[in-house]
């Protein structure tokens, strides 16, 4: 048997296996760290502690991230002759000399390491490139940053020549900070700042891997009050007003996932991934764990109520299969895009998004005399902090109700 080393510290390592055949296959072994994951049970619900200081609390494990590459390399298993011995020698060279290259490659992506720098690096790619490989949820937000920055450099006079392509050390203060003006001109509520705070995460990736000298961004902020609600929302007569609308060519399963965001105040990354295994029947209530907190919150898991109208939006699972889907759901535009188009039918004069259903959620049954830390708890808050600014909302509510009435004339 033919023996392949590897040291300990290399990444990737060279590895073997022997195929059916009798030869032996060579190929490399990434580690890509690890990361904590949530135990399910056989439902996919949480395994929660049962006794102790974390009774309650969802049990977490770690995963060992791990990837192979295969070579297409082989070596002979049992080599019998000086050809066949020189053949294994050569091919495991040509496989340490592409684990060598390879090494390289890896550290240069994950940790800005350089055997040698002369490549001239074209910003709008590079943040491309950071999206193509970017693995998390708010992928979205990161295109409409590259989005915005070029729509920021094609509609501004002294930047229009940057449109094809921009060096990092072109980008400098100044055009930070027109950015950040650009931004706020044409957004609606925290839509600059999360933007802002996108186009951040690249830079500084691109300063942590020597892409870039200077971090143009340092000390430009995007101020937000985050105890007002800027975003609009759907009043309980605007929601009965969208609900009475019934589009021969609408697509249902959206109808059915804003309808249940709307009674439930659930994101749109947790809706569209519900399966009927987070429905608990028996005691009518829907659990999840949202995808913004997941592994970073003791309380990412959410437990809301059903009723009957809740349940019959639901339905149930064809075939008795709990791993189904409860809403198949095209894209986030073409979801976005088809909400509008219902708001618009139904006459209401706002820009709503998928977000504004969690807000109407939160609003109006604060408004029906929830308290504050009821609302916190359905919505998945860590605590109150988030959860202010609607109680804000109600009380400008509150105030136009008293402002509507006739003036009081004293005489």
């Amino acid at each position: 048997m033919v023996k392949v080393e590897s040291k300990a510290k290399e990444n990737p390592k060279l590895a073997q296996r022997i195929m059916q055949d009798g030869r032996i296959s060579l190929y490399l072994e990434y580690y890509l760290g690890r990361h904590s994951e949530m135990v399910v049970d056989d439902n996919g619900l949480p395994v929660l502690y049962e006794s102790g200081k974390m009774a309650g609390t969802p049990k977490y494990k770690v995963v060992h991230n791990r990837r192979k590459e295969n070579l297409d390399l082989y070596l002979i298993a049992n080599p019998r002759t000086p050809a066949e011995r020189h053949l294994n020698k050569v091919t495991i060279e040509l496989a340490q000399k592409i684990r060598f290259e390879r090494q390289q490659e890896f550290l240069e992506n994950r940790d800005g390491y350089r055997l040698k720098k002369d490549k001239q690096i074209n910003f709008l790619d590079y943040f491309q490139t950071y999206i193509d490989n970017y693995t998390k949820k708010d992928v979205r937000v990161l295109t409409m940053a590259l989005n915005r920055f070029k729509k920021f450099l094609s509609e501004t006079t002294e930047y229009k020549k940057y449109v094809k392509g921009i060096l990092p050390e072109q980008i400098d203060r100044d055009m930070v900070l027109a950015f950040t003006e650009f931004l706020q001109a044409g957004s609606v509520g925290e839509g600059a700042k999360c933007i802002y705070q996108r186009f951040k995460k690249v830079i500084n990736y691109a300063i942590d891997h020597d892409d870039m000298n200077k971090n143009p961004c340092k000390g430009i902020s995007i101020a937000f009050d985050k105890n007002v609600l800027r975003k609009e929302w759907l009043s309980a007569d605007e929601i009965k007003q969208l609900l009475a609308i019934h589009e021969p060519k609408q697509n249902q399963e959206i109808r059915r996932a804003f309808i249940l965001s709307l009674y439930c105040g659930i994101r749109f990354c947790d809706v569209k991934d519900l399966t009927y295994a987070n429905v608990d029947y028996s005691n009518r209530l829907l659990k999840f764990e949202q995808s913004k907190t997941k592994g970073h919150s003791s309380k990412s898991v959410v437990v809301l109520p059903l009723n009957d109208g809740l349940l019959s939006i639901i339905g149930e699972p064809k075939n008795n299969d709990k791993n189904e889907l409860l809403f198949h759901l095209p894209s986030y535009t073409m979801c976005i895009k088809s909400l509008q188009r219902w708001v618009k039918h139904a006459g209401i004069e706002k820009h709503i998004t998928w977000h504004c259903a969690r807000h109407s959620f939160a609003t109006n049954i604060l408004n029906n005399g929830a308290n504050i830390q009821t609302v916190a708890e359905l919505l998945g808050h860590s605590g109150l902090k988030e959860t202010a600014k609607y109680t804000r909302a109600v009380d400008e509510l509150k105030q136009k109700a008293i402002d509507s009435l006739p003036s009081l004339e004293i005489i």
